[in-house]
């Protein structure tokens, strides 16, 4: 995709797709939910794709109409063999949502990308419950032999949203409690999502300063979810607003979850002008219309350790935002950029030096970015990796050079924004 550079304002309104972490979890529980659930402005991409057609291989029937999506959802689901594509999101949650099965075998598997995400982290604590699950030296294929779980109580040293899902599923076919243990508290669509299905699910207050999170053995009933915006889409605009001088850019119907909006509060502690409208809610998750100006002088930041779960998927924009901020940004504690659709700590990297950019991973764990930013970047020809955030987060990143350029594999954003390049195009229509 050749990208030029925008050399105008911009004043625009635009909407971003639906929510893929909430669509995923949407169907996912809807499946397993007793009678019929309606999923409105479902998100439509390769990686959600993915997760119907498991759901759809495992029992549930489903309905395809227009702008929803009709699941009836069933008690027992079937053995079965799964292809999650290239959704890590799919293969984490199922394993945990099958391993309590009892009687029943599944196999999930994938790309050659999903091959390679851990899953030793899942695989464990699920084991801990009674779960039997053969992997692949840590990694998929998995093997899910159903059997009788128990309740536990878990630490969660990775702040992993993933991870938390995939113990709360199978918690709901265990045969106790089940308490999880937060650190730093990572996105929490998985106990709202379980919360608005009829789950005893509750934060059970907070011990040693950490967050509580217990949930009972529980049957679901099917419900009418609406899905507003992903946030995370939505953050490549907000950065190319922020930096646009003159311009406005406002994001309607976008998710505004605590747990989504550290980028946000970013942009803000950088002196970005943004603010937002039409606070509401819908089965416990928020949305707003969320405004940004451009034209501030934005100062450098510091990311710390713990704020990285409300932000990772933001990691790769971020990083581009630095480099257009005068001055030096520091983000620690990006272990877990290794583990994405790619290598996203070395992909951003390698890829934004070849722009022009001053960037280089630090730290005995080669976890931390330092960017060290001249205001601008040269623009030339770039890698997406095979992920679309860092297709994404390299095209602002040329729509605001001097140059503009070329992003090679730039077909990837299909996994989360079908039509982003449209959108981008658009902006200056």
């Amino acid at each position: 995709m050749i990208i030029p550079p925008i050399k105008r304002p911009i004043n625009k309104i635009i909407e971003v797709p639906s929510d893929k972490s909430i669509t995923h979890r949407a169907m996912i529980i809807s499946s397993i939910a007793e009678g019929k659930s309606t999923i409105f402005n479902p998100l439509e991409c390769y990686d959600t794709h993915n997760t119907l057609k498991c759901m759809e291989k495992l029992g549930a029937r489903i309905e395809k109409k227009e702008d929803k999506i009709i699941i009836h959802g069933i008690k027992k689901l079937n053995s079965s063999q799964l292809d999650v594509g290239n959704s890590g999101t799919t293969l984490r949650l199922l394993t945990g949502l099958l391993s309590g099965y009892e009687g029943e075998k599944f196999i999930l598997d994938g790309d050659e990308s999903i091959r390679k995400r851990p899953m030793q982290r899942v695989i464990e604590p699920l084991a801990c419950m009674g779960a039997k699950i053969a992997g692949n030296n840590g990694n998929a294929p998995v093997i899910v032999y159903g059997k009788k779980l128990k309740g536990i109580d878990y630490n969660l040293e990775i702040p992993s949203a993933q991870l938390k899902s995939a113990i709360l599923l199978a918690g709901l076919n265990a045969s106790e409690k089940t308490t999880i243990v937060e650190k730093n508290p990572s996105r929490n669509h998985t106990e709202l999502m379980l919360a608005a299905f009829g789950a005893g699910i509750k934060h059970g207050g907070h011990h040693n300063h950490h967050e509580n999170i217990e949930l009972v053995p529980s049957a679901l009933k099917g419900r009418k979810i609406k899905i507003g915006g992903d946030f995370s889409s939505g953050a490549f605009f907000l950065v190319l607003g922020a930096l646009l001088k003159n311009s406005y850019l406002k994001i309607e119907n976008a998710g505004f979850n605590p747990t989504r909006t550290g980028m946000w509060n970013v942009l803000r502690k950088c002196g970005a002008n943004t603010g937002f409208t039409k606070l509401r809610s819908d089965n416990g998750e928020a949305y707003a219309d969320i405004e940004i100006e451009g034209g501030n002088v934005l100062k450098p930041f510091y990311i710390k350790t713990e704020q990285i779960p409300l932000l990772i998927d933001e990691i790769p924009i971020l990083c581009v935002l630095a480099c257009f901020i005068e001055g030096e940004s520091i983000i620690e504690g990006c272990g877990e950029l290794k583990y994405k659709e790619s290598n996203r700590l070395i992909a951003i990297c390698e890829e934004l030096s070849k722009l022009g950019a001053d960037i280089e991973i630090l730290g005995s764990m080669r976890d931390i970015i330092r960017i060290r930013g001249k205001g601008f970047l040269k623009g030339g020809q770039v890698f997406s990796h095979g992920d679309h955030r860092i297709a994404m987060a390299l095209s602002i990143a040329l729509s605001l050079s001097q140059k503009g350029g070329e992003v090679l594999g730039s077909d990837c954003v299909g996994v989360s924004f079908p039509n982003f390049f449209e959108t981008l195009r658009g902006l200056t229509k």
